[in-house]
């Protein structure tokens, strides 16, 4: 599946805004890790881009995402290394999901309530702009555990041993992801 379809499968399956603006943060954190580290920005993107396919259809039962997803990607025939990404994205709160492997898994578990801090600080600046973010600013801002209550900090602990790089040099190539897509998020 192309980039094209797939977002249409996103807005297929999410009516709220937001939700789908996360998953375009996290496909644009994605693409911006997959070209740091010489991998395919496609398969990355777009595992960022579906990851969180089904979480507004299981909004009542949130501990069961993304369990639903998996039988609509394989009838897509969708790679499944993005399948396993996805499944492994759940480790913290799914019994059964597998513990991250390799980069992209590790990419996708990280960056996926990064992305939500990144777009907090930006929310609390006065001109509310991705431009105006700043690794510093998210570096002040991670170890506030009443800033954005909602973001498992604990994921950046995997950063250093998994990807191996420094929750700060994280924190820049993911920004930079989001500043890029900065006019769909509104930001």
């Amino acid at each position: 599946m192309d980039r094209s379809a797939a977002f249409e499968l996103v807005n297929s399956w999410t009516k709220t805004p937001n939700l789908v603006k996360h998953m375009l943060a996290v496909e644009a954190a994605m693409r911006a890790l997959a070209r740091y580290f010489h991998e395919d920005e496609e398969l990355w993107g777009l595992t960022g881009l579906i990851h969180d396919l089904d979480y507004e259809k299981l909004k009542e039962t949130p501990e069961k995402h993304p369990s639903l997803i998996f039988d609509e990607l394989a009838k897509h025939n969708f790679d499944p290394r993005i399948i396993q990404a996805i499944r492994s994205h759940a480790w913290h709160w799914q019994a059964d999901a597998p513990e991250p492997v390799g980069k992209m898994e590790w990419s996708l578990f990280t960056c996926d309530e990064l992305t939500g801090l990144i777009i907090a600080c930006a929310l609390v600046l006065p001109d509310r702009k991705l431009a105006s973010v700043t690794v510093e600013t998210v570096m002040k801002k991670l170890p506030k555990k009443d800033f954005a209550k909602g973001v498992d900090r604990e994921r950046l602990n995997y950063v250093k041993p998994n990807l191996g790089l420094s929750t700060p040099d994280f924190t820049g190539l993911c920004l930079t992801g989001l500043q890029s897509i900065s006019a769909d998020l509104g930001l």
